[in-house]
């Protein structure tokens, strides 16, 4: 329906695209992505004819575009533009009939066919109830709907928006969302949005196109885009990448923007015994303070378990539910005697993990070894946990408060 082959994009002598490639095809939404100035705003001015291509072909509903004129192009494609405020004092419905002027003659009013088109279009944004209304009344939400219904009185194959939830409250994003996956299932309509909420872009994008560094950095399914790889290097943020349990979509997380700034850890070595979450915060902040991290023994489907893999720390693992195995143990000694530090996080102990105290009794003296505190009411063995870690505690093991006072007292050893 729209193909693009080796497009380049100047602004002058400044090459803003290059080497864009891609396909597209009806009753799809593709999703634009990328970092400011990446080119998404100038890709969408070049496939709707507002910039002409430094090189390159784009072909719409198999004709050249350089081949169609304004008026053609627009019985076929609408554009949502970024800034949809209008200065003049026009009536919603005078708004959304503007949308027809493609399909009249030049001294041609609006007919009948007309108005139907331009009620049929109000009525599927939810707009016909303020078609006597002045758009400059509306709320950003509504001006935002009308301009949709404008442009499909344009009854276009191809819709392009830009940034079209970018000012917008988050019920009114899940509105405007919502609308264009009903368009693009419902009506067949190839759908192509510069969106920057990579979690909206997750959830209602067919494919995604990342933009980076002129050019397209990936192309493919949310899940094959949104990766923490290639968000950290279009974005320069660190981010946790899941799916939701409840919608099945890809969803991001922050953690924190990528500075050059080198932590001051020497490169060391912290084994974190952890589990049932207590150990998520831990990781992030002792690998973002620069140190190598390993953990275990950790069960798989585990919360810390899962967090370990999305930060690539070293594991030792035992299957789900399951006691800590003689190999498992041994493992684990030997991660912890090869570790500078040990950390024990606010993790409740049950016979099915009490090994881990006993893996860290073992090393206990040989090196620093920080817990948090509060072990006291979370020991589930009758009291066998307790001594485990007063004996740690014994060997010189450093009881601190919280997650922020362990990175504290790694600075200070």
């Amino acid at each position: 329906m729209l193909d693009v082959t080796d497009l380049s994009c100047k602004y002058g002598n400044a090459r803003i695209l290059e080497n864009i490639f891609f396909t597209t095809r009806k009753g799809e939404c593709i999703g634009i992505i990328g970092p400011n100035g990446s080119g998404k705003s100038t890709l969408l001015k070049t496939l709707s004819k507002v910039m002409k291509p430094a090189s390159g072909s784009i072909v719409v509903c198999g004709k050249e575009l350089k081949d169609i004129s304004m008026n053609e192009l627009a019985r076929s494609m609408a554009v949502v533009p970024q800034d949809t405020n209008v200065d003049f004092n026009f009536s919603c419905l005078d708004i959304v009939l503007m949308g027809r002027h493609p399909h009249l003659g030049r001294f041609a009013v609006e007919g009948k066919k007309d108005y139907d088109i331009a009620r049929q279009s109000m009525e599927l944004t939810n707009t016909w109830h303020l078609k006597d209304r002045n758009i400059s009344e509306l709320s950003g939400g509504e001006r935002q709907r009308v301009i949709i219904a404008r442009a499909l009185t344009q009854e276009p194959s191809v819709l392009l928006l830009d940034e079209p939830v970018s000012h917008l409250d988050i019920n009114h994003q899940i509105e405007i969302m919502e609308l264009i996956q009903h368009l693009k299932n419902d009506r067949g309509l190839l759908v192509i949005v510069v969106i920057h909420d990579l979690n909206l872009a997750a959830r209602y994008c067919d494919r995604l196109i990342l933009l980076n560094e002129n050019t397209i950095q990936a192309a493919g399914t949310p899940s094959e885009v949104l990766t923490r790889e290639h968000i950290r290097r279009a974005f320069r943020a660190d981010v946790l990448v899941r799916r939701h349990p409840m919608t099945g979509t890809i969803y991001i997380t922050l953690l924190n923007s990528i500075t050059t700034t080198e932590p001051e850890s020497d490169g060391k070595t912290i084994h974190l015994v952890c589990g049932a979450g207590t150990g998520t915060q831990l990781m992030y902040q002792l690998k973002t303070a620069g140190y190598n991290l390993t953990a275990g023994v950790l069960n798989v489907l585990d919360t810390d378990h899962e967090t370990a893999l999305h930060l690539n720390v070293n594991t030792i693992v035992d299957a789900p539910f399951s006691p800590i195995t003689p190999e498992s143990y041994a493992a684990n000694v030997d991660a912890l005697k090869a570790a500078d530090y040990v950390v024990l996080s606010d993790v409740p102990f049950g016979w099915g993990n009490i090994k881990n105290l006993e893996a860290v009794l073992e090393v206990s003296g040989a090196k620093p070894v920080i817990l948090i505190a509060g072990w006291q009411n979370r020991d589930f063995t009758g009291g066998k946990a307790g001594e485990l870690i007063q004996a740690i505690l014994n060997k010189g093991a450093v009881e601190v408060t919280s997650a922020d006072e362990v990175v504290r007292k790694l600075a200070e050893i």
